[in-house]
């Protein structure tokens, strides 16, 4: 029996991608699209809607949602309200936003996933990350995405920042007299380390992480050269989060 699937943000490039993959996948159906501004009514047969709030009567297993951070939370909220169990690849989510989200996903019994990155390589330099952090605490991220992202820093860079905090011992990292000549110029503090966001055309989603040793360094990197790189992780979520009685953040907690 297939997985009927709902995909908020469909005519961005990310929802594009995963219209594809749902399509090219035979054991995942596509019942229902929105987006609040396209004049269509359905694509290839599949209906369009505009407002989230139309689409209470279709009968869905999985929400997929690649939006905006200003709406996302709304429409993971709504899903879980529906029965849909959500699949978030949006970012922006506070801790709170996230905390309150996981809590009522149990009182509904449903799965669902929030995931700053699908792509599988992106979850296993988190990983590698958190293993060099406990012998290497000095660290910075320097994250570059293209310039049409609307949040900075990037969920993954706030993620893998977080993974780290757990193993990282607290320490402050440069001189202790040091200034900035200019106001941001050593990036974003977040427990003691500094992540830097670059915004260019021509990047899709790329991610450094760099420690640094007494008289040695060692660096991670990831980079996805197209959306289709996300596209494992996203089927993936779908088929795992119709198992899961619970919403989790992070694809790792799924792999």
């Amino acid at each position: 029996m297939s997985i009927k699937v709902i995909i908020a943000g469909f005519k961005g490039k990310m929802g594009q991608a995963a219209y594809n993959m749902v399509t090219e996948d035979p054991a995942l159906e596509l019942v229902g699209l929105l987006d609040p501004l396209t004049p269509e009514k359905e694509v290839a047969g599949v209906p369009v809607f505009n407002q989230k709030e139309d689409l209470s009567g279709v009968e869905a297993d999985v929400w997929v949602d690649f939006t905006t951070p200003k709406v996302a939370y709304e429409n993971t909220r709504f899903a879980l309200e529906q029965g849909f169990a959500p699949v978030v690849g949006t970012t922006g989510f506070t801790s709170d936003e996230i905390k309150g989200l996981v809590e009522f996903s149990r009182q509904k019994e449903l799965g669902g996933l929030i995931a700053p990155n699908f792509a599988v390589g992106a979850v296993l330099l988190m990983q590698f990350a958190t293993q060099a952090a406990k012998y290497f605490p000095d660290v910075e991220i320097i994250e570059l995405h293209h310039d049409q992202k609307k949040d900075a820093p990037s969920g993954t860079a706030i993620k893998t920042a977080e993974l780290i905090s757990k193993v990282r011992p607290q320490k402050h990292q440069g001189a202790m007299d040091e200034k900035e000549l200019l106001k941001g110029a050593r990036g974003a503090e977040m427990d003691g380390m500094r992540i830097h966001s670059v915004r260019l055309p021509g990047l899709v989603a790329h991610q450094e992480v760099i420690f640094g040793g007494q008289g040695e360094g060692l660096t991670l990197r990831h980079d996805s050269y197209d959306r289709k790189s996300f596209m494992t992780g996203v089927n993936l979520g779908i088929k795992e989060v119709v198992k899961k009685k619970e919403l989790v953040y992070g694809l790792e907690y799924l792999l």
